[in-house]
């Protein structure tokens, strides 16, 4: 205990393996690089569409397009190095690059909770003040709010990182999870973490919390502002889809953050879900709800068996 705190005697630290034989890491390895292939190929597809249709052009699709490169960047935090994991025997990662991963994972992860609450505003802006809509959510605006949940995200995991590698670590160096994250690492800290633990749960609960109550009040004033049964309908169509991301999203992370750090059997599969599966089901959810992406995408696809573009144009404005 009376080792200096900036340094570690651990050199590395070891990953948990999501199945025990070797056949089923193989079949795995398939399914989870399926997975990261969807994930790259969706988001860039709606990148691609938001950044290159002009009627696309609008501060609900801008801050699409910056969801999709949140969650592209974020499973590929993650799973390239579990994808090769998968093919290893040995799982390890040295103890500068579990430092670079959780760093990396709660930048992006809190910049994509930030994000989640501004697109929730944009709809509120939307749908209760339509006249003001687009002098309220002027592009300069949107632009600052997307800089700011990455100054968000930075700030949160800048303090989740320092306070992380300030603790020694002597051994053991089994790391119970498949990938690095604060819980299970600071739980192989050779001192006792309960301030540290009181202070991270402080601060990643209370920003998944606080975010996910934001949302819920956001879209419950939506409903109660709007009257008539069929206006609720519509406006509960609008933001469906963007109710089923938060929940796919918040829901896991208030899970394993909200708490003390108590380590889960389940945990590791609720880690999966959100940085995995979710990053890929969010395009394929925005997608097949929105027929304006659809269409865009269309228009995209033939972009370079016709030259009509203007006609796509007008078509789109007169919509």
């Amino acid at each position: 205990m009376s080792r200096t705190l900036n340094q570690t005697p651990v050199g590395k630290f070891l990953l948990a393996a999501l199945s025990p034989t070797p056949q089923s890491q193989a079949a795995l390895f398939a399914v989870f690089l399926l997975v990261y292939v969807s994930t790259l190929v969706g988001n860039t597809l709606i990148m691609a569409t938001v950044s290159s249709d002009p009627c696309l052009r609008t501060p609900m699709y801008f801050l699409l397009g910056n969801l999709s490169f949140l969650d592209l960047c974020y499973s590929t935090v993650t799973a390239p190095k579990m994808l090769l994991d998968f093919l290893s025997e040995r799982r390890s990662i040295s103890y500068q690059a579990c430092m670079a991963q959780l760093f990396f994972l709660h930048f992006v992860g809190a910049a994509e909770m930030f994000l989640l609450t501004v697109m929730a505003y944009d709809r509120y802006v939307a749908i209760c003040k339509p006249l003001h809509y687009h002098s309220i959510m002027n592009r300069t605006l949107c632009s600052w709010m997307v800089a700011a949940s990455w100054a968000g995200g930075f700030i949160h995991s800048m303090v989740q990182t320092i306070l992380t590698m300030r603790l020694p670590f002597c051994g053991p160096n089994w790391v119970d999870n498949f990938f690095c994250d604060v819980p299970p690492v600071i739980k192989l800290a050779c001192t006792n973490t309960y301030v540290v633990e009181l202070l991270m749960v402080s601060n990643s609960g209370l920003i998944s919390t606080s975010c996910f109550v934001i949302l819920v009040a956001s879209y419950t004033t939506i409903l109660v502002r709007i009257r008539s049964p069929e206006g609720r309908r519509k406006a509960l169509s609008t933001c469906a889809s963007h109710l089923t991301v938060v929940t796919l999203f918040f829901g896991p992370c208030i899970f394993i953050y909200a708490r003390p750090f108590s380590i889960f059997s389940v945990d590791k599969l609720v880690s999966v879900l959100y940085n995995i599966i979710t990053p890929m089901l969010n395009p394929l959810i925005y997608t097949l709800r929105n027929k304006e992406v659809k269409s865009a995408m269309r228009r995209l696809r033939t972009k370079g068996i016709t030259s009509r573009g203007k006609g796509n144009g007008l078509r789109c404005r007169e919509s």
